[in-house]
């Protein structure tokens, strides 16, 4: 495992805050350019990096991967200005809320595979007319209450499960599910799931029924509102999104694109815009739910990752393609007004995300070409990173919670750690594994199924095949701690073996080998606590206390492939091809 940690000290500028006069024009102390202000009241602030790099690098016989981290220092801050809006299309939103119920066409029988029909009331079963007759068709937006509730079991709780010493789990019964869309809502009360063209809303803690709808054809992609109360359920083969109301179930919403087709839909951070993509990225249409009005933004640009909101939802960055020339344009979120447009210093761009804090905008280019782009909020270049030339570029990047750190993977088996205050020490002789440590906020025991190896250690490693598009190698998953003190890779070379660094000592943490090839991890919300799973009926769990492996109590075949986690942390989605089901985490006393 090749790792290189790049290190910049910050200049902490001339100002300590970004509240600066109005009339204010300092120098970039980047590249020495102006910094001109937005607007008549603009405040603008920058604290960047001037010093040069320094590098580090030790290396791992069994491997050879690395990663980039990148630690940024920037604030910037002033008003929205006006921009230009998109002219309205002609409008193909159709919405209802009531009405009587038609005879069903194409998926219309009842769904006694699912649940006992007595339970259901008729209506669940037949279709509606979906042309509105109404104005004022929004449902409220009351606090969440669950409207005609189905009658269910009280729980569908399997018994607890223990592996070892280490907590105690539950696992519900399965349920039906396809193409693995089950989602849990935001706020951690809701858990969505579609069977072929229904759409089932259960509760968590449950798995009580709440709703069950059902749609014009097969799901085949479904995302929650931001305040949960709304559902979208996307129908890419017929151009068509649907909209589900859960405090009144009586109301949908039906979105058609029509010839245009359709091949991405998602919702806006404020729960109120649906944002489609048509075929061949010809447009993105942006629906509004409250108004009925709808806008075009064109040109997107067909890439991996095009569209990227803040985390605070204020602002949208669309990648663009004109004349040949990649461009972002960057959106107001709350009216739909250009905030920003212009040009970026790539070949052919390959995706955008934003930093958690919602300042610095990366941008990277194809794989042909190593270099990864960093832009403020006002189009300016803030930073340029290239590890080499002449070889295959970036695969995979992920921010820091914090946005101190940005890891990059590349199909060089490398993941690189830019850091740009402190950098620090690292034995560069051998690679250990640190000694357990007792945390008291852990749930896991020392002890586990692992067999614990002694350094060094020799890895399965698959050679990709050179005849082929797309080859599996490099670093193709990354994660880190919401305590920003761990990150998790995945080197596709070496399928079976997760990667888990620490960020604080800057070296290698631990590796976990499994005997299957990973198929997906993602970290516990609330705490160091990595989950795993590789595609059998086992979930792993790893802490810095240790890690344990348990065995999900499933008659027949349930092969995980891939889980979510609730937003509490409590419990988490297993979910396999044809089912799912919930694990459920028992707290621990502290003693």
């Amino acid at each position: 495992m090749l790792c290189t940690f790049w290190g910049r000290k910050a200049d902490p500028g001339p100002f300590p805050g970004p509240q600066l006069p109005q009339a204010y024009r300092g120098v970039h102390p980047s590249v020495g350019s102006p910094v001109s202000p937005v607007g008549s009241d603009s405040r603008l602030f920058f604290s960047l990096k001037k010093t040069p790099l320094r590098s580090l690098i030790f290396k791992d016989p069994a491997s050879s991967a690395s990663v980039e981290v990148l630690h940024l220092q920037v604030v910037a801050s002033w008003p929205l200005p006006t921009g230009c809006n998109q002219p309205p299309g002609p409008n193909r939103l159709e919405a209802q809320r009531g009405g009587e119920a038609q005879p069903a066409g194409h998926g219309a029988k009842p769904a006694r595979a699912l649940i006992n029909p007595a339970h259901l009331h008729d209506n669940y079963f037949q279709r509606r007319d979906y042309i509105s007759r109404r104005t004022s068709w929004l449902p409220p937006r009351p606090y969440w209450q669950p409207g005609g509730a189905v009658p269910a079991p009280s729980s569908r709780r399997r018994p607890r499960a223990r592996a070892g010493p280490g907590p105690a789990m539950n696992f519900s019964e399965p349920c039906r599910l396809s193409g693995l869309l089950g989602r849990i809502s935001p706020d951690g009360r809701c858990l969505a799931s579609c069977v072929q063209y229904r759409l089932i809303v259960r509760d968590v803690s449950t798995l009580q029924i709440l709703q069950l709808y059902t749609c014009l054809d097969q799901i085949q992609y479904v995302e929650w509102s931001s305040d949960s109360l709304f559902i979208l359920c996307a129908m890419y083969k017929r151009g068509i999104v649907q909209v589900w109301s859960l405090e009144q179930p009586d109301w949908h919403c039906k979105i058609d694109e029509g010839s245009a087709g359709l091949v991405a839909s998602c919702w806006s951070p404020d729960g109120r815009h649906i944002l489609n993509t048509t075929e061949f990225h010809l447009r993105i249409t942006v629906w509004s739910l409250c108004t009925k009005s709808v806008s075009y933004i064109k040109y997107p640009k067909a890439c991996q990752q095009g569209i990227a909101f803040t985390k605070d939802g204020r602002y949208m960055a669309v990648a663009e393609r004109r004349d040949c020339k990649d461009f972002i344009s960057l959106f107001v979120c709350s009216d739909w007004q250009l905030l920003r447009h212009f040009d970026t210093e790539t070949q052919d761009l390959f995706g955008i995300e934003w930093a958690p804090n919602g300042c610095v905008l990366a941008v990277w280019d194809t794989c042909l070409e190593y270099k990864i782009l960093l832009y403020s909020l006002d189009g300016r270049l803030l930073s340029t990173y290239r590890a080499y030339e002449w070889s295959l570029g970036i695969k995979s990047i992920a921010w820091s919670p914090s946005s101190q750190f940005l890891a990059i993977g590349s199909y060089d088996e490398k993941v690189v750690y830019k850091e740009v205050e402190k950098p620090s020490s690292v034995e560069t002789e051998r690679l250990s594994f640190p000694p357990t440590r007792a945390l008291a906020s852990s749930l896991f025991s020392t002890q586990s199924k692992y067999d614990i190896s002694q350094v060094p250690v020799s890895f399965q490693y698959i050679k990709p095949v050179a005849d082929r598009a797309n080859p599996k190698m490099g670093i193709g998953m990354l994660a880190f701690s919401p305590d920003n003190c761990f990150l998790a890779t995945k080197n596709d070379n070496i399928p079976n073996a997760v990667w888990i660094w620490d960020i604080q000592k800057l070296k290698l943490s631990v590796v976990l080998e499994q005997l299957c090839a990973i198929q997906s991890f993602q970290w516990d919300p609330r705490q160091p606590r990595l989950a795993v799973c590789t595609g059998n009926s086992k979930v792993y769990l790893w802490s810095p206390a240790g890690c344990v492996s348990v065995q999900v109590p499933m008659e027949g075949d349930f092969q995980i492939v891939s889980l979510c986690w609730h937003p509490s942390g409590d419990s988490m989605a297993l979910l396999s091809k044809e089912n799912f089901c919930m694990c459920y985490l028992e707290r621990e006393e502290v003693k």
